[in-house]
């Protein structure tokens, strides 16, 4: 029988990235994401509910999700579901945290999606959430660009990879 860890999520950063690196010198940043789901309860009243995910990036990708993304972007994140265990110091107990450890990463929507809007507003216009694109994907900044910053882009320009 094949088994199959796949997780992809498309939501807000809770925080801005902040880089550290392991003894290794491997890149790591830890990100938070919100997903929002609407539903109906029983009653017939609409309901929001906000589930925050705990989401890993390695080196490359953790250099540039801490380089370009800001809390309350939006995000496409793909990757798999790993525990972390480890004993606490204070009680000596056995302790687990479930994490995406996330393969891949990429923006939606336009560059100004994270600032003065709305949970759960979109950034593809005419109310629909954009589809990530089918191909390959590539995170960070394309080859051969240089930085691009705030004043190099309007509000309207799609981020160039």
């Amino acid at each position: 029988m094949a088994n199959v860890n796949k997780v992809i999520l498309i939501g807000r950063l809770g925080n801005t990235p902040e880089l550290r690196y392991t003894t290794a010198n491997h890149a790591v940043a830890e990100l938070r994401i919100a997903v929002n789901r609407v539903y109906t309860d029983k009653s017939g009243q609409r309901q929001e509910k906000t589930d925050w995910f705990g989401v890993e990036v390695w080196d490359k990708q953790a250099e540039n999700a801490e380089r370009y993304l800001q809390k309350g972007r939006e995000v496409y994140v793909e990757g798999r579901l790993a525990t972390d265990e480890w004993i606490d110091k204070d009680s000596g107990q056995k302790r687990t945290k479930i994490k995406i450890v996330a393969d891949t990463w990429q923006f939606i929507g336009s560059r100004g999606d994270g600032e003065g809007r709305p949970e759960g507003g979109g950034g593809g216009g005419g109310g629909e959430r954009p589809r990530p694109p089918a191909g390959p994907r590539q995170t960070g900044p394309a080859p051969g660009m240089d930085d691009p910053t705030p004043d190099d882009m309007g509000p309207e320009d799609d981020i160039p990879f």
